[in-house]
């Protein structure tokens, strides 16, 4: 009856709403922004690459890239691609790098979004995200409040429990190991971590995420030279599947590109969250650097870039290039048979290294964002937020058991939810965005460091809070988008 229910809710949000809604959305934040993901690419690397200093209290730019990264990298950019190419085909590769790109405008307006309507916690911290934008932006908390049920439901629970999937599924093959003692293992560093608050979480990405994500993508890079006549075939294939071209003679082109669509935009979304509302929660954490709300959404930006278009397209080569997987496998099963089809012996060992890292940071990242929701919902929440703490632990000893389908369907569910909250914030919203983001491009072409003047934006005055956005009178010279 549970899975009837969840099939049903996965048809309506993924097979009608959502694949429009990221679409639509996306190409007019693109469209409203100038082509800005392509425009200004140079100008984010940049950013990201002087973020790991901070002008103040809070974390760095970097460090909350970091953290985004972990929550990003995961399941998605292992098991996702899998799950997409198997039920989308090959063609579900190409509607993923089209959301992406797509999704990079819309991470731009979340993360400009999440600084401009940020917040000081009790322990002086920042918080923020979509829950915070509705209630100050829009003057809508019971949307916050409903953003924050979905969000903690989605990623401090369910999501949580897609990667602690992941994990048992990938030590099961691998190593004949017992779900019930991985997941044990999960729960204990699990607990390690987040116990420790945020800083540790953002401390714990900052160290692991770059090293995860650099060795994995030379692996595929080393994959991919091994096989470099086959990458024209492999490219031809891509696009022929997801235009449902090789199927015209069996008549079967609308049912195929449905499904390429369907999968890979859904696979696309779980993987690099853009439209969802997930990563703008911890935006919101930065102190960027230059001092200007936009700054931080151009280094959200570069994460939607890295997570699909280069890790997702490295499984998908991993994958495709491995040629017919044997029939019964099924999600990160088929990433370890195709790296065992590469390298040998030698792909289970290096996959068993990078699924731990991958989803275990993904674990601790969700679950900060679960947390900066809990207070929003309760402004003094200790108590709440110890008792999510518990439920994450619960539910990652559940993911570790679980059946791999029926954990796959929750998350669809959960995540479209949330998208279709976020995504109508985020239109309503918009126009407040393009402005202070024309605002601190204006800045950069007259050639000084961005900085936000909350005079220049009358129509905040009661939104900002004072004590956050203080000019620095800072008028250094600023390399040129």
């Amino acid at each position: 009856m549970l899975e009837t229910i969840i099939d049903f809710l996965n048809g309506l949000l993924w097979g009608k709403l959502l694949v429009y809604a990221l679409v639509g959305a996306g190409v007019y934040f693109t469209l409203g922004l100038k082509l800005i993901q392509l425009t200004e690419f140079k100008h984010s690397i940049h950013l990201m690459r002087i973020s790991r200093s901070k002008a103040g209290d809070g974390l760095s730019s970097f460090q909350v890239f970091c953290t985004s990264m972990a929550a990003r990298v995961g399941a998605g950019n292992m098991a996702g691609v899998a799950v997409a190419i198997g039920a989308g085909g090959p063609g579900a590769v190409f509607w993923m790098w089209l959301i992406a790109m797509l999704g990079m405008a819309t991470a731009m307006i979340e993360g400009t979004l999440a600084q401009i309507y940020k917040v000081r916690d009790d322990d002086g911290e920042f918080r923020g995200g979509p829950a915070y934008y509705m209630e100050r932006g829009l003057g809508q908390r019971w949307m916050g409040i409903l953003f924050s049920i979905l969000l903690i439901i989605a990623f401090g629970l369910v999501f949580s429990a897609v990667q602690a999937n992941t994990i048992s599924s990938a030590i099961s093959s691998i190593y004949n190991v017992g779900d019930l003692w991985t997941g044990i293992i999960i729960v204990i560093a699990t607990a390690f971590v987040i116990m420790g608050g945020m800083r540790k979480v953002a401390k714990v990405s900052e160290l692991l995420v770059p090293i995860m994500a650099v060795a994995y993508i030379l692996v595929a890079f080393v994959i991919v030279f091994m096989n470099l006549p086959e990458l024209p075939r492999i490219f031809m294939l891509v696009i022929k599947s997801a235009f449902g071209w090789q199927e015209v003679a069996a008549g079967g082109v609308a049912y195929a590109v449905a499904q390429a669509m369907q999968a890979g935009i859904a696979r696309g979304l779980f993987s690099n969250e853009a439209g969802m509302g997930s990563a703008a929660n911890i935006a919101a954490s930065a102190t960027p650097n230059p001092n200007h709300p936009a700054s931080q959404g151009y280094v959200q930006m570069i994460g939607v870039f890295i997570d699909t278009i280069v890790i997702c397209t490295a499984t998908a080569a991993i994958i495709l290039l491995a040629g017919d997987i044997p029939a019964g496998k099924d999600g990160i099963a088929v990433t370890i048979e195709a790296l065992n089809t590469h390298i040998g012996g030698y792909g289970s060992l290096f996959f068993a290294f990078a699924i731990l890292l991958f989803c275990f940071t993904s674990i601790i990242a969700n679950y900060s964002y679960a947390e900066t929701n809990i207070l929003f919902i309760a402004k003094h929440g200790k108590l709440w937020v110890n008792l999510l703490k518990v439920a994450v632990l619960g539910m990652v000893m559940f993911g570790s058991l679980a059946k791999i389908s029926l954990v796959w369907n929750l998350a669809d569910v959960a995540m479209g939810l949330m998208a279709i909250v976020n995504l109508t914030a985020l239109l309503l919203l918009s126009g407040i965005a393009f402005k202070v983001i024309k605002d601190y491009r204006q800045q950069v072409k007259s050639g000084v460091e961005p900085e936000f003047d909350p005079s220049k934006f009358p129509e905040l005055s009661k939104e900002l809070n004072d004590d956050i956005w203080q000019p620095t009178s800072n008028n250094s010279v600023k390399e040129s988008i």
